[in-house]
């Protein structure tokens, strides 16, 4: 795996992160809630970090924009997963593990199969 491929996945966790907590904040934090525009803000940063992952994804597999996408997506999935269930006591049910497995094969098949 190529360093541009691993600053791309670095940069989409980061992204995800920040959109989680941007997004569904509001449903834990009343600061969140209280503070709409500074929160949306906020998208201005985060915008950069989808940017440069996507930017350097692509880099990482050859110039391709598909593998890019699914792996973006595949990022996302996992993250919202772990935050919904840590932050929120969402349990991961059978279906969500499954979706969570087929998210990582996803990301596996773009990143390793040449």
């Amino acid at each position: 795996m190529n360093i541009n491929l691993l600053y791309g996945i670095l940069f989409f966790i980061i992204a995800h992160i920040g959109a989680f907590f941007q997004l569904n904040g509001q449903f834990r934090w009343d600061w969140f809630k209280n503070n709409e525009w500074v929160i949306a803000a906020c998208g201005f940063v985060l915008s950069f970090f989808y940017i440069w992952g996507t930017k350097y994804t692509v880099q990482g597999v050859e110039g391709l924009l598909w593998p890019s996408r699914f792996i973006g997506f595949g990022i996302g999935m996992v993250i919202y997963a772990l935050g919904v269930s840590y932050f929120f006591g969402e349990g991961i049910t059978t279906k969500t593990a499954i979706s969570l497995g087929l998210c990582l094969i996803l990301i596996c098949i773009q990143v390793f199969w040449k």
